[in-house]
């Protein structure tokens, strides 16, 4: 099972994934053309990070307290 601090990271690095993918949903909109296959690329991309989201809450909880 992958660390917290690993998850962090990569919720991170996808978040910032995301924010990329929106900004080139929005040129190709401008642009008048399809933004289907990047829509679905988001949606997937957005569901990868519910599931690491979901790992690191049950890592959290798994945690001693401190």
């Amino acid at each position: 099972m992958p660390t917290l601090e690993y998850l962090r990271s990569e919720i991170e690095h996808m978040r910032r994934q995301i924010g990329r993918q929106q900004k080139e949903i929005q040129s190709l909109k401008r642009a008048g053309l399809s933004t289907a296959s990047a829509e679905n690329l988001l949606s997937r991309i957005q569901a990868k990070v519910d599931g690491l989201c979901d790992q690191r809450d049950q890592l959290r909880k798994a945690e001693p307290v401190r």
